[in-house]
């Protein structure tokens, strides 16, 4: 696709160009001049099929996902986290070793060891990992999903963004059955903490244990707040903010 500049903006189609605005400014791509039809039925494009399924099957793998912590992701996620989603869900049903081509998905690949090692640390606010963000050590028990961090200091151990005076910590367990199509999540307490020297030692512990039967998932999120006249409100809608899976089981 190739990117439009100056004044003039089209929208729409145009000869056999379309026109077309995203985040990333006004694109352009010409227009195919293969059917949908011939693409669902042509011998010659099984590959494209095959590959158009396996990819529809890591999109619902990735919207699963992100239905399950929406309440999280309303305050800690970028503008990009449906394509990060989906991209990360890709490379996990690759590593399904016996489904045949076209038909791999997350929901067999996810018992591998390696699939879980690509989900882990995946950080849904890229503009604001984890990593950058909270430099104290942390354990997850994933028996009672219990997150706990011993000492922190606001001040020194996280980095926070011009204009904070208050951060929060939570966490979640979240159990999610990818070939059932099912999930669970619980809320752990939130630590909240002015910006200070203080030392805190932050437990943070679910309401309960996810009772779905499938893949666990522990997040840790990060958010920063300004105090105003006895209110905290949060920063720059949440931009600033992280939320990362630091545990699967």
């Amino acid at each position: 696709m190739a990117r439009l500049k100056g004044i003039l903006k089209i929208h729409g189609t145009l000869d056999d160009l379309t026109f077309y605005k995203t985040q990333d400014g006004h694109l352009v791509k010409t227009k195919s001049s293969i059917s949908k039809q011939r693409i669902m039925t042509d011998p010659n494009f099984q590959r494209t099929r095959e590959n158009g399924s396996e990819f529809g099957s890591a999109a619902s793998a990735g919207k699963l996902l992100r239905a399950a912590i929406r309440a999280l992701l309303l305050t800690t996620s970028d503008n990009r986290i449906t394509s990060r989603v989906t991209k990360v869900m890709t490379i996990v049903k690759n590593f399904d070793a016996t489904s045949a081509r076209g038909l791999r998905n997350v929901g067999v690949a996810i018992s591998q060891a390696s699939a879980k090692a690509e989900l882990k640390d995946f950080d849904f606010n890229i503009d604001s990992p984890l990593s950058s963000t909270l430099f104290k050590p942390f354990a997850v028990n994933v028996t009672t999903g219990v997150i706990t961090i011993a000492g922190l200091v606001p001040a020194t151990d996280i980095s926070f963004p011009i204009g904070a005076t208050h951060v929060t910590v939570r966490g979640a367990w979240v159990k999610i059955d990818f070939a059932g199509n099912k999930s669970e999540i619980q809320l752990t307490n939130a630590t909240n903490m002015a910006i200070s020297n203080t030392a805190t030692s932050v437990t943070l512990t679910p309401t309960a244990v996810p009772a779905v039967v499938g893949t666990g998932l522990f997040l840790l999120a990060v958010e920063f707040f300004q105090l105003v006249n006895a209110v905290q409100y949060t920063l720059k809608n949440g931009s600033y903010n992280s939320l990362s899976i630091i545990q699967v089981v």
